[in-house]
């Protein structure tokens, strides 16, 4: 009689789905192996790094879901591992076919929030990160005790979620178009600064066109700042990445113009009549887009402008203060 077949390690398990994600052309496999596996057993990744570090199993050998782990002592971690293996097939499945991991998993970190992410929804990104900074790092220079601030195209509620959980005293007004992405924000509004809490009564939600003079028309010449990641990508240059070209919706991506700089054009020109004299524009845009940006900025309503880096080095925002 034949010798069973030895249980596959994790690190077997891990290292399989990298190399099926790294032939897909993935940029991060051997990441998004162990985020999957992590996503698929209910765990974080740091106990599969731990785990991976211990050598441990799989658990049951591959396929087998019925063998018995009854005297193993580590029967419990083992069958954890084992347990998720179908789930995590078709989770690398869905990653090989360039589905984006944060749609996979159903959420996407930024900053210090964990966002519900789904069909609909533009996918928070590292550098909108850098964007939110930018306008915290002004907010606390200004020594503004209870700062009001508009979050223009809110998507996810990833920019202004962070301002009212980051900034205490600010009251947000975030607008955003989409009926479909409007579920997800509200969905993170709820999640996020919960019902009946001071946090939650200072976040408004608006369904409307950031770009429409009567959106907020109530909030003209008063607000501390506004910060808008606003579609953006030139029609001309569809992004080559299947992860960003076939599943963010192309009314989150596409800038309205060969360009992409109408939309942008129409945000800043909004962002001129709801700011005060002195107060911030900070404005995500295309890494082509920084030098007619600024200029236009500066013809339209602002004294100053000036164009910050992302994490990579590249022109990614602009920067504007009201005249």
């Amino acid at each position: 009689m034949a010798a069973p077949k030895p249980a596959p390690s994790l690190a077997d398990v891990i290292n399989g789905a990298a190399a099926t994600l790294r032939a897909a052309g993935v940029d991060t496999p051997a990441h998004d192996a162990k985020l999957l596996m992590a996503e698929a057993a209910g765990c974080d990744l740091h106990e599969v790094d731990l785990a991976l570090l211990m050598g441990e199993s799989a658990g049951f050998v591959d396929g087998d879901d019925n063998a018995s782990a009854a005297s193993d002592p580590d029967a419990g971690r083992r069958c954890r591992w084992a347990a998720a293996l179908p789930t995590l097939r078709m989770m690398v499945a869905r990653r090989a076919a360039r589905e984006p991991l944060q749609l996979i998993v159903g959420h996407a970190p930024f900053r210090w929030l964990d966002l519900k992410v789904g069909p609909g929804v533009f996918i928070p990104r590292a550098e909108t990160e850098t964007v939110v900074q930018a306008a915290l790092d002004w907010l606390a220079a200004q020594g503004l005790g209870q700062p009001r601030v508009a979050d223009l195209c809110a998507g996810s509620g990833a920019v202004g979620l962070s301002v009212v959980t980051e900034v205490p005293g600010s009251e947000v007004w975030a607008v955003e178009l989409s009926d479909r992405a409007l579920t997800w924000t509200e969905r993170n509004r709820r999640e996020v600064l919960g019902e009946g809490t001071a946090a939650a009564g200072r976040y408004h939600l608006v369904s409307g066109d950031a770009t429409d003079p009567a959106v907020l028309r109530q909030l003209d010449g008063s607000l501390d700042a506004v910060v808008s990641n606003p579609p953006y990508v030139p029609r001309a240059a569809i992004p080559g990445q299947p992860e960003v070209r076939d599943y963010d919706p192309e009314l989150a991506l596409y800038g309205g113009s060969d360009d992409g700089l109408a939309l942008p054009e129409r945000i800043i020109g909004r962002a001129a009549a709801l700011l005060r004299p002195g107060g911030l524009l900070v404005m995500e845009h295309d890494v082509s887009q920084d030098a007619a940006l600024c200029d236009y900025a500066l013809d339209h309503g602002f004294a100053t402008a000036s164009t910050g880096l992302d994490l990579a080095g590249r022109p990614r925002f602009l920067t504007a203060t009201k005249a």
